[in-house]
């Protein structure tokens, strides 16, 4: 059998065998639940209404009232409705029972918010900018003029000269999800492709398969369906998430992001592949299932990094890394998304992972037919490069 053939053979059938595995299905599913409940919640949370009780003595009435009738302009989703207490027992009653949400008093320097165990972060924010309003307007009118005169240059507002905030906030919210995605990706379909290189060599099934095919045609199959697997169960997330992101308050944004995804999806096919060919040659080093924790450091180590650049890096050392092959698999569609990059810095960006990807796969491949048909113990990455086919 050619190597042409047989590889194709390989990826097959592990794609069976995996597809098939109920804990593979179960866990994907779990994961789509997850992100599919995530987006729900997201969506109608933002679409919520919060109705609020407040409490209140006869020293507060007044006050009160400013807080209800101010509370719809400050946040169109609060509305604070009031209860009137005969005393200060009755209305630390009222919180305790869970009747009222919260017991508005007054203080020797202005006025407290008293809840049994929090106070609403939405109700507190009404709250304070309400009464912030209301005591305001009354100093104004007793010192003859009017709120708007007595606030007139104390507004702060804020902006940035690149780019939109909101826009910012969200891309950085996105590449935090990608360099996750990336590190789970590598993490796991890493591990179980070096676990199933061990178990055939374990089990001397390697021996037989050697038989049969080149040790270069089984690698590249075992490459080719751990890649299909790990970019097709990133991509059916992927539309998950985008799709729910759409019934939220970001869905206007995403066309914008749409471009940085698709670059994500090549980057990641390329950084993956490269890592996945390490995981088979820890496999290959190992002689038993305990040992690829070792074999595997190295490897987990560099997706470590990777993911930890991604989330901290910054400035001119997030440039420069965007440009080292492991970390542009991740850091380069980070800057696409982000704005900061140019798509031709991207097209250079991912020829460099590549050539990198090659000649790793081109020495994994040495190090892995050396390294499976030694079965005398675990090995040394130095010690395969040596050891004879």
């Amino acid at each position: 059998m050619t190597t042409k053939h047989a590889w194709a053979i390989v990826a097959q059938r592990e794609l069976s065998v995996r597809l098939r595995d109920k804990t593979f299905i179960g866990s994907t599913l779990l994961t789509l639940v997850i992100i599919a409940a995530l987006m729900g919640f997201q969506a109608w949370n933002a679409d919520k209404e919060q109705t609020y009780d407040l409490v209140v003595t006869s020293q507060g009435q007044e006050m009160g009232q400013a807080i209800e009738e101010a509370a719809p302009d400050i946040d169109d989703k609060v509305t604070v409705t009031l209860q009137e207490a005969d005393d200060a027992d009755a209305a630390e009653a009222a919180v305790m029972d869970e009747s009222a949400d919260a017991w508005l008093r007054p203080t020797d320097d202005g006025w407290e918010l008293v809840g049994k165990s929090d106070v609403p972060s939405e109700l507190d924010d009404v709250a304070s900018q309400s009464i912030s309003q209301a005591v305001l307007a009354g100093n104004a009118k007793e010192a003859g003029t009017d709120l708007a005169t007595l606030q007139q240059g104390t507004s702060v507002s804020t902006d940035i000269l690149d780019g939109d905030a909101q826009e910012q906030a969200i891309s950085q919210a996105v590449g935090f999800v990608m360099a996750i995605l990336f590190y789970m990706a590598a993490m796991i379909f890493g591990m179980y492709l070096a676990m199933s290189v061990t178990e055939e060599k374990q089990s001397r099934i390697v021996e037989i398969i050697a038989t049969s095919i080149p040790l270069r045609a089984l690698l590249f199959g075992k490459l080719a369906a751990a890649v299909v697997l790990a970019v097709g169960q990133l991509v059916l997330y992927g539309v998950v998430a985008l799709i729910g992101v759409t019934f939220t308050d970001w869905g206007d944004l995403l066309p914008s992001f749409t471009s940085g995804l698709a670059w994500f999806v090549v980057f990641f096919l390329v950084g993956f592949t490269m890592l996945a060919a390490l995981y088979a040659v820890a496999g290959a080093l190992a002689s038993r299932q305990e040992d690829i924790q070792s074999t595997s450091l190295p490897v987990t180590m560099i997706i470590m990094a990777v993911f930890f650049g991604a989330l901290f890096a910054d400035g001119m050392i997030a440039e420069v890394l965007a440009w080292i092959p492991p970390f542009s698999a991740v850091l380069q569609p980070m800057r696409l998304v982000s704005g900061e990059g140019q798509w031709w810095e991207a097209v250079i960006s991912l020829g460099l992972l590549m050539a990198a990807t090659a000649a790793v796969i081109l020495v994994a491949e040495r190090i892995y037919r050396r390294a499976l048909m030694q079965t005398s113990g675990k090995l040394s990455y130095a010690q395969a490069w040596k050891a004879e086919v």
